[in-house]
Protein backbone atom coordinates (compact mmCIF):
# COMPACT_ATOMS: atom_id res chain seq x y z
CA UNK A 1 0.00 0.00 0.00
CA UNK A 2 1.01 3.64 -0.31
CA UNK A 3 3.03 5.32 2.43
CA UNK A 4 3.83 8.87 3.41
CA UNK A 5 5.98 10.88 0.98
CA UNK A 6 5.80 8.11 -1.65
CA UNK A 7 6.76 9.36 -5.10
CA UNK A 8 6.43 6.30 -7.33
CA UNK A 9 3.61 3.83 -7.86
CA UNK A 10 2.76 1.02 -5.47
CA UNK A 11 4.54 -2.30 -5.89
CA UNK A 12 2.86 -4.49 -8.48
CA UNK A 13 0.96 -7.61 -7.40
CA UNK A 14 -0.36 -8.61 -10.81
CA UNK A 15 1.08 -8.88 -14.34
CA UNK A 16 -1.17 -6.04 -15.53
CA UNK A 17 0.21 -3.68 -12.89
CA UNK A 18 3.76 -4.67 -13.83
CA UNK A 19 2.98 -3.72 -17.43
CA UNK A 20 1.46 -0.42 -16.30
CA UNK A 21 4.55 0.46 -14.26
CA UNK A 22 6.80 -0.39 -17.22
CA UNK A 23 4.71 1.80 -19.52
CA UNK A 24 4.76 4.62 -16.94
CA UNK A 25 8.57 4.53 -16.86
CA UNK A 26 8.71 4.35 -20.67
CA UNK A 27 6.47 7.41 -21.09
CA UNK A 28 8.29 9.29 -18.34
CA UNK A 29 11.65 8.88 -20.08
CA UNK A 30 10.15 10.29 -23.29
CA UNK A 31 8.76 13.26 -21.37
CA UNK A 32 12.18 13.89 -19.78
CA UNK A 33 13.85 13.91 -23.21
CA UNK A 34 11.26 16.34 -24.61
CA UNK A 35 11.62 18.68 -21.62
CA UNK A 36 15.41 18.60 -21.89
CA UNK A 37 15.26 19.38 -25.62
CA UNK A 38 12.84 22.28 -25.13
CA UNK A 39 14.84 23.75 -22.24
CA UNK A 40 18.04 23.45 -24.28
CA UNK A 41 16.40 25.27 -27.22
CA UNK A 42 15.16 28.03 -24.89
CA UNK A 43 18.63 28.38 -23.38
CA UNK A 44 20.19 28.77 -26.83
CA UNK A 45 17.52 31.28 -27.83
CA UNK A 46 18.20 33.45 -24.77
CA UNK A 47 21.99 33.26 -24.89
CA UNK A 48 22.79 33.28 -28.63
CA UNK A 49 22.76 36.32 -30.90
CA UNK A 50 20.30 35.59 -33.72
CA UNK A 51 22.48 36.79 -36.59
CA UNK A 52 22.09 33.73 -38.84
CA UNK A 53 19.55 34.54 -41.55
CA UNK A 54 19.63 31.05 -43.10
CA UNK A 55 17.12 29.69 -40.57
CA UNK A 56 14.37 31.99 -41.87
CA UNK A 57 13.52 29.38 -44.52
CA UNK A 58 14.60 25.91 -43.37
CA UNK A 59 12.40 23.24 -44.94
CA UNK A 60 14.49 20.41 -43.48
CA UNK A 61 14.06 21.70 -39.94
CA UNK A 62 10.31 22.09 -40.36
CA UNK A 63 10.09 18.54 -41.73
CA UNK A 64 11.98 17.15 -38.74
CA UNK A 65 9.92 18.91 -36.09
CA UNK A 66 6.73 17.75 -37.81
CA UNK A 67 7.69 14.08 -38.21
CA UNK A 68 9.50 13.67 -34.89
CA UNK A 69 6.41 14.37 -32.69
CA UNK A 70 4.41 11.89 -34.78
CA UNK A 71 7.04 9.20 -34.18
CA UNK A 72 7.01 9.96 -30.45
CA UNK A 73 3.21 9.62 -30.32
CA UNK A 74 3.44 6.23 -32.07
CA UNK A 75 6.05 5.05 -29.55
CA UNK A 76 3.67 5.96 -26.74
CA UNK A 77 0.45 4.73 -28.37
CA UNK A 78 1.57 1.20 -29.34
CA UNK A 79 2.43 -0.07 -25.82
CA UNK A 80 -0.58 1.79 -24.42
CA UNK A 81 -2.97 -0.01 -26.80
CA UNK A 82 -1.30 -3.33 -26.00
CA UNK A 83 -1.96 -2.91 -22.28
CA UNK A 84 -5.50 -1.69 -22.97
CA UNK A 85 -6.36 -4.91 -24.81
CA UNK A 86 -4.63 -7.00 -22.13
CA UNK A 87 -6.89 -5.55 -19.45
CA UNK A 88 -10.00 -6.62 -21.42
CA UNK A 89 -8.96 -10.25 -21.83
CA UNK A 90 -11.03 -12.85 -19.98
CA UNK A 91 -9.38 -16.27 -20.23
CA UNK A 92 -11.37 -19.01 -18.45
CA UNK A 93 -11.48 -17.52 -14.91
CA UNK A 94 -11.14 -19.92 -11.98
CA UNK A 95 -13.38 -17.87 -9.71
CA UNK A 96 -16.06 -15.22 -10.21
CA UNK A 97 -16.86 -12.59 -7.59
CA UNK A 98 -19.70 -10.10 -7.89
CA UNK A 99 -19.22 -6.73 -6.23
CA UNK A 100 -22.17 -4.38 -5.70
CA UNK A 101 -21.65 -0.79 -4.64
CA UNK A 102 -23.99 0.91 -2.16
CA UNK A 103 -24.01 4.16 -0.26
CA UNK A 104 -21.60 3.60 1.42
CA UNK A 105 -20.43 -0.01 1.56
CA UNK A 106 -19.75 -2.96 -0.73
CA UNK A 107 -21.60 -6.25 -1.11
CA UNK A 108 -19.71 -9.29 -2.36
CA UNK A 109 -21.15 -12.50 -3.78
CA UNK A 110 -19.15 -15.69 -4.32
CA UNK A 111 -21.17 -17.06 -7.23
CA UNK A 112 -19.16 -20.32 -7.32
CA UNK A 113 -19.85 -21.12 -3.64
CA UNK A 114 -23.62 -21.45 -3.53
CA UNK A 115 -24.26 -17.74 -3.70
CA UNK A 116 -22.39 -16.76 -0.52
CA UNK A 117 -23.17 -13.06 0.03
CA UNK A 118 -21.86 -10.64 2.66
CA UNK A 119 -21.48 -6.90 3.20
CA UNK A 120 -18.18 -5.14 3.77
CA UNK A 121 -18.26 -1.99 5.93
CA UNK A 122 -15.42 0.25 7.00
CA UNK A 123 -14.31 -0.38 10.58
CA UNK A 124 -15.21 2.58 12.84
CA UNK A 125 -12.27 4.02 14.82
CA UNK A 126 -13.65 2.57 18.09
CA UNK A 127 -13.42 -0.98 16.68
CA UNK A 128 -9.89 -0.77 15.33
CA UNK A 129 -7.41 -3.29 16.70
CA UNK A 130 -3.60 -2.99 16.77
CA UNK A 131 -2.37 -3.28 13.20
CA UNK A 132 -5.63 -2.13 11.61
CA UNK A 133 -5.49 0.89 9.31
CA UNK A 134 -7.80 3.81 9.95
CA UNK A 135 -10.28 4.48 7.10
CA UNK A 136 -8.92 1.47 5.17
CA UNK A 137 -9.81 -1.69 7.12
CA UNK A 138 -13.19 -3.39 6.87
CA UNK A 139 -15.17 -5.83 8.98
CA UNK A 140 -15.34 -8.52 6.25
CA UNK A 141 -12.42 -8.94 3.87
CA UNK A 142 -12.61 -10.54 0.44
CA UNK A 143 -10.49 -13.71 0.54
CA UNK A 144 -9.12 -14.80 -2.84
CA UNK A 145 -6.44 -17.22 -4.10
CA UNK A 146 -3.23 -16.18 -5.78
CA UNK A 147 -1.92 -17.61 -9.07
CA UNK A 148 -5.47 -18.11 -10.34
CA UNK A 149 -7.41 -15.88 -12.77
CA UNK A 150 -10.21 -14.06 -10.92
CA UNK A 151 -13.13 -12.36 -12.63
CA UNK A 152 -14.82 -9.44 -10.87
CA UNK A 153 -18.36 -8.54 -11.89
CA UNK A 154 -18.99 -4.98 -10.72
CA UNK A 155 -22.24 -3.03 -10.55
CA UNK A 156 -24.06 -0.55 -8.32
CA UNK A 157 -27.47 -0.40 -6.69
CA UNK A 158 -27.82 3.37 -6.26
CA UNK A 159 -25.25 5.84 -7.66
CA UNK A 160 -21.96 5.67 -9.53
CA UNK A 161 -19.09 4.02 -7.67
CA UNK A 162 -15.66 2.79 -8.74
CA UNK A 163 -14.01 -0.41 -7.51
CA UNK A 164 -10.27 0.27 -7.43
CA UNK A 165 -7.26 -1.59 -6.02
CA UNK A 166 -4.07 0.23 -7.16
CA UNK A 167 -1.53 -2.51 -6.41
CA UNK A 168 -3.44 -4.87 -8.74
CA UNK A 169 -3.88 -2.26 -11.46
CA UNK A 170 -7.68 -2.41 -11.14
CA UNK A 171 -10.19 0.41 -11.51
CA UNK A 172 -13.66 -0.38 -12.82
CA UNK A 173 -16.76 1.80 -12.59
CA UNK A 174 -19.83 0.44 -10.79
CA UNK A 175 -22.83 1.73 -12.75
CA UNK A 176 -26.49 1.16 -11.80
CA UNK A 177 -28.19 -1.14 -14.31
CA UNK A 178 -24.89 -2.15 -15.93
CA UNK A 179 -22.59 -5.10 -15.15
CA UNK A 180 -18.92 -4.39 -15.82
CA UNK A 181 -16.20 -6.97 -15.53
CA UNK A 182 -12.47 -7.05 -14.99
CA UNK A 183 -9.97 -9.84 -14.43
CA UNK A 184 -6.71 -10.15 -12.55
CA UNK A 185 -4.21 -12.76 -11.41
CA UNK A 186 -2.45 -12.00 -8.15
CA UNK A 187 1.15 -13.15 -7.86
CA UNK A 188 1.89 -12.57 -4.17
CA UNK A 189 -0.05 -13.32 -0.98
CA UNK A 190 -0.90 -10.50 1.37
CA UNK A 191 -3.53 -7.94 2.29
CA UNK A 192 -4.18 -5.24 -0.29
CA UNK A 193 -6.24 -2.09 0.06
CA UNK A 194 -8.32 0.02 -2.27
CA UNK A 195 -11.12 2.58 -2.12
CA UNK A 196 -14.07 3.82 -4.09
CA UNK A 197 -12.62 6.13 -6.74
CA UNK A 198 -15.80 7.86 -7.87
CA UNK A 199 -17.39 10.68 -5.85
CA UNK A 200 -20.61 9.04 -4.69
CA UNK A 201 -21.93 11.22 -1.90
CA UNK A 202 -21.18 12.49 1.59
CA UNK A 203 -19.39 9.32 2.76
CA UNK A 204 -17.53 8.61 -0.46
CA UNK A 205 -14.19 8.46 1.37
CA UNK A 206 -15.50 5.77 3.74
CA UNK A 207 -15.85 2.90 1.23
CA UNK A 208 -12.58 0.95 1.52
CA UNK A 209 -11.84 -2.31 -0.29
CA UNK A 210 -9.69 -5.00 1.34
CA UNK A 211 -8.51 -8.12 -0.47
CA UNK A 212 -6.81 -10.90 1.45
CA UNK A 213 -4.87 -13.04 -1.01
CA UNK A 214 -3.80 -16.50 0.14
CA UNK A 215 -2.04 -19.45 -1.57
CA UNK A 216 -4.22 -21.49 -3.88
CA UNK A 217 -3.65 -24.72 -1.93
CA UNK A 218 -5.00 -23.16 1.27
CA UNK A 219 -7.99 -21.70 -0.56
CA UNK A 220 -8.81 -25.08 -2.12
CA UNK A 221 -8.97 -26.68 1.33
CA UNK A 222 -12.16 -24.75 1.95
CA UNK A 223 -13.52 -21.21 1.92
CA UNK A 224 -11.59 -19.06 4.40
CA UNK A 225 -13.75 -16.01 4.87
CA UNK A 226 -13.24 -13.40 7.57
CA UNK A 227 -16.93 -13.11 8.48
Amino acid sequence: MAHAAQVGLQDATSPIMEELITFHDHALMIIFLICFLVLYALFLTLTTKLTNTNISDAQEMETVWTILPAIILVLIALPSLRILYMTDEVNDPSLTIKSIGHQWYWTYEYTDYGGLIFNSYMLPPLFLEPGNLRLLDVDNRVVLPIEAPIRMMITSQDVLHSWAVPTLGLKTDAIPGRLNQTTFTATRPGVYYGQCSEICGANHSFMPIVLELIPLKIFEMGPVFTL
